[in-house]
């Protein structure tokens, strides 16, 4: 689905202006995206393994939770939307804490350029993995794994292992660090 999508500065400011996500990705406009990391009373982390269908990263494991913002739409009413498209779980604003804005820019071999700031949350996961269930379109597989584990998948990034998106080691060790302090508190 080609969404529209508000166009910020490089700052991540509003333009004022809305294009679609192809274009978006075509010319390099800057925009926001909403993520979700869900974490479980066990000290687990949910994963989600990208779609063999994606133009980007097909099949590396990411975030729990991830979309564009849509033109108009808040962040937080994003990733409520994404959430429940991708992996059938409906959550509340309640349910999330904002950890942080986090720029990612890259281009990739097939020409897209992608500018994004993700607006990311935590939030619990209440529900067991088998009742969660994935978007074709977006999502491969999901998987919870300890944060213990989480940290050594992190620490191999880079040696070929082909788990996680490469670029996003920095972004991944913060989340892991923000978890690890809502979860021990």
């Amino acid at each position: 689905m080609d969404e529209l999508i508000d166009i910020v500065t490089k700052d991540g400011k509003p333009t004022g202006k809305s294009e679609l996500k192809s274009v978006i990705h075509q010319k390099g406009y800057y925009h926001h995206t909403a993520h979700a990391w869900f974490y479980t009373d066990e000290g687990n982390v949910l994963l989600s393994q990208r779609s063999a269908k994606k133009t980007i990263c097909p099949l590396m494991w990411d975030v729990s939770v991830a979309g564009h913002i849509d033109a108009g739409e808040s962040a937080e009413k994003a990733i409520i939307r994404e959430t429940f498209e991708e992996i059938g779980l409906n959550i509340s604003i309640n349910d999330l804490k904002k950890v942080g804005v986090f720029e990612c820019f890259q281009s990739y071999e097939n020409g897209i350029i992608d500018n994004e700031f993700h607006n990311t949350f935590i939030a619990k996961l209440k529900v067991p993995l088998s009742q969660l269930k994935p978007q074709e379109e977006e999502v491969q597989a999901l998987k919870l794994v300890s944060l213990n584990d989480f940290k050594k998948l992190i620490d191999t990034i880079g040696n070929n292992n082909n788990h996680f998106v490469p670029s996003n080691k920095a972004y991944y060790e913060f989340v892991l660090q923000t978890i690890k302090k809502a979860y021990y508190k």
